[in-house]
């Protein structure tokens, strides 16, 4: 019936996606958003939410309010920005830079099986597609 519906199979994708990476990051106690989220700043300390927001594709109070969380964990530190104090820069914390070999292992552990299910062409080509698609239509 939706054979054709972009939404549909997005969607559909997105929680099948969602249901992985969740099982890759149960241990760590994190959700995907907030693991993501959490490896762009272990890899680019320093960022501010906003930017974080937008690389994301969140609005910028989702990204508050998973930079809320992972502070509650003690997973990140904000620190007020030299260059406008209207702005905090989110820093790891020392407990999540011990995380970070671990949190990208399990996320490569979830790419190698879709890999392995869907061939590397595929897989490249798929995620290709949908980034191009992304930054059409946003």
């Amino acid at each position: 019936m939706f054979e054709s519906c972009l939404y549909f199979n997005t969607t559909s994708l997105a929680r099948l996606l969602e249901r992985e990476w969740s099982k890759a990051f149960r241990p760590f106690g994190l959700t995907p958003p907030q693991a993501f989220l959490l490896r762009m700043v272990l890899g680019e300390p320093g960022r501010l939410a906003h930017e974080l927001a937008a690389a994301l594709t969140v609005a910028r109070p989702t990204a508050t309010r998973l930079i809320d969380g992972l502070e509650e964990k003690g997973l990140l530190e904000r620190r007020p920005s030299p260059k406008d104090g209207r702005e905090w820069e989110i820093h790891p914390s020392a407990s999540a830079t011990k995380l970070r070999e671990d949190l990208n292992a399990a996320s490569a552990e979830v790419t190698r099986r879709l890999r392995g299910v869907l061939g590397d062409e595929g897989f490249d080509e798929t995620v290709s597609r949908l980034r191009s698609a992304r930054a059409v239509v946003g």
